[in-house]
């Protein structure tokens, strides 16, 4: 499986093939981990529905470490995006950079916890057997559930860290939003700190409405899954996640193009729900935390790249925005051979240098 495969991001997958490839200082042993599940009794989401259990899986490396006060010190929490799970934080180009010893992450100094958010990996999502009668989750409930699984899950009770990465990263701007005083440190990669609206939202309403427009949707109860507007909805997330200057480069001829393509298609298409899918598209449909940014407290070091289709840089949001946040600093990182696109949030080696800076700084 590839470093940013369907198990990564649904917005990623679409360059993955040539996103994987390691450099190579990327090749030491990875640490081991430890995967759970945490079951929520009774939760009640936004939407008026209800489970009666709802299944949060995770991933952990290292463990907790708590001072003379009973306080976690060491906690760091990383947020996957659309379609992810904790597990792709494990690939080369991720964990390969962060997590090794000495370096900024390493897992034996600090307890970090990969979550599958609600819709997503082997966390509680339509796919299970509910289907489209699952409840319709957004952010604040993707949120609230995580904090449950740390404070009663897992017995965390403050973060030194979260770290996103594109829904993750707007989940992170909701966590600093709505447990102000629970991190130490903030660092958003790939997205936006604003409602959802213009293009970003026109794309994944397309994306939407390709499934539920397919014949063979049917109601989401379908008995096998509705492929043409599943295709559809990747041709989408395919141009979404591209990186227009890379794929020139490493798909420089018309066939190399059409077999990208068809590859793409056949590996994409292998373990995918329509009704898992769109949950997790229609899931940012309530994000708005331009409302409540100066409740953010805790050092921010957000970041995009140039050359990301989802969060483009004319737009000019992420610089106005930051200014209302206490301790912010905005980094917006140029296009380059090294930069992927959205997927550049995946690369750590783009961007780890930040990350030090904002550990140093918010260091007591």
């Amino acid at each position: 499986m590839t470093a940013c495969s369907l198990g990564c991001s649904l917005f990623v997958a679409a360059v993955s093939a040539f996103l994987s490839l390691p450099s190579a200082g990327q090749q030491a042993a990875l640490p081991v981990t430890t995967e759970g599940d945490f079951i929520v009794k009774n939760f009640k989401f936004r939407s008026g529905g209800m489970l009666p259990e709802l299944r949060l899986h995770y991933t952990t490396l290292g463990k907790p470490l708590l001072n003379a006060e009973g306080r976690v010190t060491n906690a760091v929490l990383i947020l996957h995006g659309t379609g992810g799970s904790g597990q792709q934080f494990m690939q080369p180009q991720f964990a390969g950079e962060l997590f090794g010893p000495g370096q900024l992450l390493d897992a034996n100094r600090y307890f970090i916890i990969l979550p599958d958010g609600v819709g997503h990996g082997k966390s509680s999502k339509p796919s299970d057997g509910r289907h489209a009668h699952f409840p319709e989750y957004d952010y604040d409930d993707m949120v609230a559930a995580h904090y449950q699984l740390l404070n009663e899950g897992l017995g965390v009770n403050h973060l030194r860290l979260i770290l996103g990465t594109s829904m993750g990263c707007m989940h992170s701007f909701v966590w600093g939003e709505t447990y102000p005083a629970f991190m130490d440190a903030l660092m958003p990669l790939a997205c936006q700190p604003v409602e959802i609206a213009g293009r970003n939202r026109v794309w994944r309403k397309m994306v939407m409405e390709a499934i539920r427009n397919d014949p063979e949707w049917k109601g989401g109860d379908y008995a096998t899954e509705p492929r043409q507007g599943l295709r559809t909805a990747l041709d989408l997330l395919l141009i979404a996640g591209s990186a227009p200057l890379y794929m020139q480069k490493t798909l420089p001829t018309r066939d190399a193009a059409d077999k990208y393509l068809d590859d793409y298609f056949k590996t994409r298409m292998t373990g995918l729900d329509a009704n898992d899918l769109w949950y997790a598209v229609n899931a940012s449909r309530n994000y708005d935390p331009a409302v409540h940014l100066e409740n953010i407290i805790a050092p921010v070091m957000y970041i995009n790249s140039a050359d990301d289709f989802i969060n483009p840089p004319e737009l000019q949001m992420a610089e106005r925005e930051t200014q209302r946040v206490k301790n912010a600093r905005f980094v917006l990182i140029p296009t380059s051979d090294e930069t992927r696109g959205h997927g550049t949030h995946t690369r750590a080696a783009v961007w780890k240098q930040y990350l030090a800076e904002l550990l140093e700084e918010s260091a007591h």
